[in-house]
């Protein structure tokens, strides 16, 4: 059974699924098993990181499926040790030698790591590997306005994306709003929250119950009319069904902000603030 997905144009006219697979911890045959399953469910963005050290995994799960490479979206980030330009270069390639691809469809900084300051650096190679046909589209993760500003005016070229820490109890409005006003796409990681205590909230139960779905489902929902891509992780075929099945039903204004407003100061899972935070 296949689900059909909508697609989102990115501000350099690329066009990519608005849910995809989270690949963390799929690794192994077994990881390449639980992707095949999300590519024939319908699965076109398959989202991986060289820190995830499955980008074969990946790669093995693209060459087994049936579907064209063409009509995937693939998706992988360079880790703060190799944000030098000369690094990341050689970064980029070997994630490609990796997933035994010839091209990614978008390759973001995974974070901006404002102690060792090269990130303007590693967004040039980034600039560079696209325009040697490496990259199709090329962006960032977990960076702040004042990191976002910055790439542009020193090199002229804007991300496409921007895949932040999103979820219900960390719903990132002001930087949702910047986004929006600059014309950069929005991508949630852990969009369930790692369903911390997400699962069990009475707020979510009763709309979900409402609708007929799960809360995971009401979620998801929740992100697509946010108009944030989501990338939930799942091995399992059902649930991996379920994530997808969001597009037969619409919350209301009153659900959006109901669903808002569980946001929490200290909201963040693991305390990972981009203003600090610095990546290995």
């Amino acid at each position: 059974m296949e689900k059909s997905i909508p697609d989102i144009i990115l501000n350099d006219g690329l066009s990519i699924p608005a849910v995809g697979l989270g690949t963390y911890s799929l690794k192994g045959n077994q990881g390449v098993e639980a992707i095949q399953n999300a590519i024939d469910l319908g699965y076109r963005l398959l989202d991986s990181a060289y820190n995830y050290e499955n980008e074969g995994t990946v790669g093995e799960a693209v060459r087994r499926s049936s579907i064209p490479r063409d009509a995937l979206r693939i998706t992988s980030k360079l880790p703060g040790r190799y944000q030098t330009y000369e690094k990341a270069g050689v970064t980029i390639e070997e994630s490609l030698y990796r997933a035994n691809l010839d091209y990614y469809d978008l390759y973001l900084i995974h974070w901006p790591n404002p102690k060792q300051d090269l990130y303007v650096e590693a967004w040039q190679a980034l600039i560079d590997a696209k325009k040697k046909g490496l990259i199709r589209s090329i962006g960032v993760c977990n960076f702040l306005p004042e990191h976002l500003e910055r790439l542009e005016k020193e090199t002229g070229v804007k991300p496409s994306i921007n895949q932040i820490e999103l979820h219900p109890f960390f719903n990132q409005e002001q930087l949702r709003l910047y986004h929006e006003k600059h014309n950069i796409q929005i991508q949630s990681w852990s969009p369930l929250a790692r369903a911390n205590d997400v699962l069990d909230n009475p707020t979510l139960f009763d709309i979900a119950k409402e609708h007929n779905k799960s809360i995971s489902q009401v979620i998801l929902r929740w992100h697509f009319q946010l108009g944030a891509i989501s990338i939930p992780k799942s091995a399992s075929k059902e649930r991996q069904l379920e994530n997808i099945s969001i597009f037969d039903f619409s919350l209301t204004e009153s659900e959006m902000n109901l669903i808002s407003k569980l946001t929490r100061p200290d909201g963040r899972i693991n305390n990972q603030d981009p203003a600090t935070y610095e990546e290995f």
